[in-house]
C-alpha cells in the first residue's frame, strides 16, 4: 500500500500534465495522440507475431498472416480509446456506440442493406454478361460463412468506432460535419494502404466514398453506430464470402475499371455505383 502509494503521488502530477496538454490542444493533436498511441501499444504485439508468422519483409502478406496481425491490432483499439476515455477526452456514447437494445436492430439493419447492395451489384454483373459463377465453389460457401461473418462484424465494428466514432466525433469539435466527414474519410481510405499498397491504390477513390457513406449512416442513425456498423460488416462479408470462396469468374466483355481492378469492387465504376447508391437510399429512405 505504502509502494502504490507513493507510485501514485509520483505519476499524479505528470497524468495531471498531459491532461491539461491534451484538453487545450487542437483536434488535430489529440487525433495524431490516439494513432500514436495506437501503433507504438501494437508494435511489440506485432514484432513477436512477425516471428511467430516467419513474415518477410520483401514479401506481400498472405490472408493467413494479415488476420493474426489485424486482430491483434484491433483488439487494442478499444483499450485505447478507454484510456482516452479515462482522461476525460470522450465516452464510447459520444462516439455512437451505446450499450442499448436499438443498437442492434439497426446493427440488422446496415447488415442486411449491404449484403442486399452486393447482391444487386453482382447480379445486374450477371445479367449483362460481364461475370459468371463458379458452380463447383458454392460447396465451400457453408464451411467459410461463419468465420468470414465473425472477422466482419469484428472488422466493421472496430473500423466504426475508430472512424465514424471516435475520428469524426472529435474532429467535428473544431469543423463542421462534413469538413469533418471529409478529413476522417480521407485519413480512412490512406490508412489502407499500410496493408497493401499495390492493389488498395485503384480503391482509394471508392474507399473514400465508401467512407463517406458510412457517415451518412450514423447521421440517420440518430449519431449511433449501428447502421454503419452493420452496413461496413455486410459489405466485408459478402465481398469476402465471394473472393475467399473464389466464386466469381470475369468474362473481360468490359473493362476491369469497370467491374473493378484487381478483382476488388471498389476499384471499378460498378461498386462505387453500388455504394452511391446505397448513400442514396439512406439520404432518401431514413433522413436527415
Amino acid at each position: 500500500m505504502i509502494f502504490l502509494s507513493v507510485f501514485l503521488s509520483l505519476v499524479e502530477p505528470s497524468i495531471n500534465t498531459l491532461l491539461a496538454l491534451l484538453k487545450n490542444a487542437s483536434v488535430m493533436f489529440v487525433v495524431m495522440a490516439f494513432f500514436i498511441a495506437w501503433v507504438v501499444c501494437w508494435l511489440p504485439l506485432a514484432a513477436i507475431s512477425a516471428f511467430k508468422l516467419n513474415l518477410q519483409i520483401n514479401k506481400p502478406l498472405q490472408p493467413e498472416q494479415k488476420i493474426p496481425l489485424l486482430v491483434s491490432l484491433y483488439l487494442l483499439a478499444p483499450l485505447i480509446l478507454w484510456g482516452m476515455n479515462w482522461l476525460g477526452l470522450g465516452s464510447f456514447a459520444d462516439y455512437g456506440l451505446v450499450g442499448n437494445i436499438s443498437i442492434l436492430g439497426s446493427l440488422l439493419l446496415g447488415l442486411a442493406l449491404g449484403v442486399l447492395g452486393i447482391a444487386v451489384l453482382f447480379l445486374c454483373q450477371f445479367w449483362l454478361g460481364w461475370c459468371y459463377v463458379e458452380q463447383s465453389k458454392l460447396k465451400l460457401i457453408p464451411g467459410i460463412l461463419l468465420p468470414i461473418s465473425l472477422v466482419a462484424l469484428f472488422v466493421g465494428g472496430i473500423e466504426e468506432l475508430v472512424f465514424r466514432g471516435f475520428l469524426l466525433t472529435t474532429l467535428e469539435k473544431d469543423y463542421s460535419i462534413w469538413l469533418a466527414a471529409i478529413i476522417s474519410s480521407l485519413i480512412f481510405a490512406l490508412l489502407h494502404l499500410v496493408w497493401e499498397q499495390q492493389e488498395t491504390a485503384p480503391q482509394l477513390p471508392g474507399l473514400w466514398l465508401m467512407a463517406m457513406v458510412l457517415v451518412v449512416a450514423r447521421l440517420v442513425d440518430g449519431n449511433h453506430l449501428g447502421i454503419a456498423w452493420g452496413l461496413h460488416a455486410g459489405w466485408v462479408w459478402a465481398i469476402a464470402t465471394i473472393d475467399t470462396g473464389e466464386l466469381i469468374t470475369y468474362t473481360g466483355k468490359v473493362s476491369e475499371w469497370v467491374t473493378g481492378k484487381n478483382k476488388k469492387p471498389l476499384a471499378g465504376l460498378a461498386g462505387v455505383v453500388c455504394v452511391c447508391l446505397t448513400g442514396v437510399i439512406l439520404w432518401c429512405f431514413f433522413g436527415l
